[in-house]
């Protein structure tokens, strides 16, 4: 359980840094006269990268490699669907004020994308199988 809240503050850390790489660059992108769409797309695939580096390297302990990217991706893909899902039923459902939703968005899309790493993009190698006669 230990390791797991470790690795929980360590990812809300380089999910930190990489918001701050989507942001600052979708505000970079903007003002190079990118559009709105294509600023934010460029800045989100570059955020992920980013956050794909530190997650891997920082906070699992693996080397990256670019089919863990590819997963990571999807993964990542999956969070920006359930942050933009619980923002839209916040706003349009429970009549929340739009950033009060948006904030209820990340943090739920924030546990997702955290379990998905753990579980699935970055689980520990399955165990060694034992062999008869082998001391354990």
């Amino acid at each position: 359980m230990r390791s797991t809240l470790s690795k929980l503050l360590r990812y809300g850390v380089t999910g930190g840094i990489a918001a701050i790489v989507d942001a600052g660059g979708f505000a970079l992108l903007l003002a190079a006269g990118l559009a709105v769409a294509a600023a934010g797309t460029l800045s989100f695939c570059i955020a992920a990268l980013v956050n794909y580096g530190l997650s891997s390297r920082f906070v699992f302990a693996r080397s990256a490699t670019p089919q863990g990217f590819v997963l990571f991706f999807v993964a990542a893909l999956i969070g920006l669907s359930v942050n933009l899902g619980v923002t839209l039923a916040g706003v349009y459902l429970a009549g929340l004020v739009p950033i009060v939703a948006k904030i209820v968005g990340i943090g739920t899309a924030f546990l997702v994308n955290f379990a998905l790493n753990l579980l699935i993009v970055f689980r520990p190698p399955a165990a060694a199988a034992k062999r008869p006669g082998m001391p354990e």
